[in-house]
């Protein structure tokens, strides 16, 4: 069964699709492409915050390094024979820089001459690393725990303490080696670097900075579960190339991660530790941003899906509506109603409709109104406005599929060429108009009288099967009664005749109905050869 829809909810339906196919081309291109740069907008933000942290740390080392060289190159720090000037100095140089936490002064041999606080003083590091490493240039130490210093310095947090160490050769005027300055940056002041980082960051969650030494890539920066660990990610790698950017990968716990990469490489003089700089940020939550893009366009599409519907649904209601008002007036004409299609102006299309439908529909009219009488005309004997031949085809047909018995009465006129030889033909044709008359009395509702000759007519009449006999008789006698009573033809008067043939038709029967009038007619002879003014029944 084919499903027919209203062209309103046609048109609602194509606004609708029209709309979500637009916003499926559109959203498509342009929502995929800005989603893509929201992603990249996110992952060059990391790698900046990665730049950035590994600019800070450089320029932060620098000043220290910096700094460092400055004090070494003092003549006062030279003068390893006033201890306590040179002690003073360097407490003096701690207070200015409180990153530094330890600062002391060794001669040639590795002995500490003077130090801040006097921690270590006297003490022999001529087997540390700050020491050995600066004999000849200066010396930057990779991050390490506290070893001679972890039970002398205040720890007023606990946790255990790391350093990175600056050490640099003291030379006296004649460049000869006299001994060492060596120092421990404290390292809280890169998680000071990083609380300053996450602070500018705070309106994005779940970032984390990670530092990772060069040295068996072990973080020395980082979330509790990863710190002293060694770190093998892609990123790293990366960030080794000398590259700064960023990548989605999977870190040792299975989860994904955006994470921004920069390699610290120096600053200046200072030449580095080649520390990697990795920010990471979950992928789920780095990407938040995507999916309200997403959501957006998804919500806006519905609401714009619905507008459009709905305006499609009042511009289709208005297009419609006289639609349905001439489609209204068409079914109302089918119907045999006398109603004009209504005009609409204002729409070209609807104007144009409206006109050619009832221009179309006077013309239907009048052609109707011609082939009704034309098919009067046809189907009517010109002479008596009885029904022809034709007009007796035509009911038999639908007769048959109607009634079950008719009982057919042939009827011809006797003396009627006489009244055309006497009284001429004019009067021949008035006494067969008021033959016709008196027989049009005679039958009732749903007969059927025809002229098929000059002077013969048929009489069909439709009979219950209780009726069959006596029927065909009486309407015989009647017509026979009526047929010769005078006639005034002219101012004359005339009389005829008539001889009637019958015969039976039944469904159920052998012979059909055209069977059936053959039959009759052979009837009516047998009426003529039996004296005429009388009918003769087939088969009585």
């Amino acid at each position: 069964m084919r499903l027919s829809l209203s062209l309103r909810t046609q048109l609602s339906i194509i606004f609708a699709g029209t709309t979500i196919l637009l916003i499926l081309i559109f959203g498509g291109v342009y929502g995929e492409r800005s989603i893509k740069q929201v992603e990249v907008e996110i992952g060059n933000s990391l790698s900046e915050s990665a730049y950035l942290m590994e600019n800070n740390l450089d320029q932060y080392m620098w000043s220290r390094y910096g700094e460092t060289i400055m004090l070494s190159s003092l003549s006062d720090i030279r003068q390893l024979e006033d201890q306590d000037e040179v002690e003073s100095m360097l407490n003096q140089t701690q207070a200015t820089f409180p990153s530094f936490s330890w600062i002391g002064l060794t001669d040639r041999d590795g002995t500490v001459v003077a130090s801040t606080d006097s921690i270590l003083k006297g003490a022999d590091i001529s087997e540390r690393p700050v020491y050995l490493e600066a004999l000849e240039k200066t010396f930057i130490g990779d991050v390490h725990e506290a070893v001679l210093l972890a039970d002398l310095l205040p720890n007023p947090t606990g946790e255990e303490m790391k350093f990175v160490d600056i050490s640099t050769p003291i030379y006296d005027d004649n460049d000869d080696f006299i001994g060492v300055l060596a120092t421990h940056l404290s390292w809280e002041w890169v998680e000071e670097v990083e609380a300053s980082m996450l602070d500018s960051l705070k309106n994005r969650d779940s970032i984390e900075f990670l530092i990772v030494s060069k040295i068996d890539d072990v973080v020395i920066l980082g979330p509790d579960d990863l710190l002293g660990k060694p770190l093998n990610v892609e990123s790293i790698e990366l960030a080794r190339t000398g590259q700064n950017g960023s990548i989605i990968e999977t870190w040792p716990d299975d989860k994904e991660y955006v994470t921004g990469y920069m390699m610290e490489n120096g600053y200046k003089e200072y030449p580095g530790l080649g520390w990697t700089i990795l920010v990471r940020q979950p992928v789920e939550v780095a990407y938040a941003p995507t999916k309200e893009l997403m959501m957006f366009f998804l919500i806006s599409g519905l609401i714009f899906v619905l507008l459009f519907a709905v305006i499609g649904w009042f511009l289709a209601e208005r297009l419609t509506s006289p639609l349905k008002n001439i489609a209204g007036a068409a079914d109302r004409l089918r119907l045999g109603e006398f109603v004009q299609i209504p005009l609409y102006r204002g729409t070209s299309e609807l104007e144009t409709l409206s006109l050619s439908l009832r221009k179309l529909v006077s013309d239907l009219t009048h052609t109707e109104s011609a082939l009704v009488e034309m098919k009067e005309v046809a189907n009517r004997d010109e002479l008596t406005g009885l029904a022809n031949r034709y007009a007796l085809d035509y009911y038999l047909r639908e007769f048959i599929q109607k009634q079950k018995m008719a009982i057919v009465l042939y009827i011809d006129l006797d003396g009627f060429k006489l009244i055309n030889d006497t009284l001429g033909h004019n009067a021949g044709d008035e006494l067969l108009i008021q033959v016709a008359h008196r027989l049009q009395k005679i039958v009732r509702e749903g007969e059927m009288i025809s002229r098929v000759g000059g002077d013969e007519f048929i009489v069909v009449l439709p009979v219950g099967k209780g009726d069959l006999a006596n029927r065909g008789k009486i309407v015989g006698e009647k017509i026979i009664s009526s047929i010769n009573k005078p006639y005034s033809l002219d101012g004359q008067s005339a009389s005829v005749s008539c001889s009637i043939g019958a015969a039976f038709w039944e469904a159920s029967g052998s012979i059909n109905i055209e069977e059936t009038i053959r039959t009759a007619d052979e009837a009516l002879y047998a009426a003529k050869r039996e004296g005429k003014n009388r009918i003769h029944v087939y088969g009585c």
